[in-house]
């Protein structure tokens, strides 16, 4: 697991709602296959910036 998330910030975002343990490992798995995706976008477009548009 890389640990892309902080979970208080996570807390924070959600202070009116309780969160599971299994959801941040969850949350984890989604960030790093979006910073994936990110990347590999730049890639092709042979860049090796990531930009907002890449999202």
């Amino acid at each position: 697991m890389a640990n892309l998330i902080v979970k208080s910030a996570v807390k924070d975002q959600l202070d009116n709602y309780n969160v599971a343990a299994d959801f941040y490992d969850a949350l984890d798995e989604e960030v790093a296959e979006l910073l994936e995706d990110a990347a590999q976008r730049a890639e092709d477009n042979d860049r090796r910036t990531v930009q907002p548009r890449d999202l």
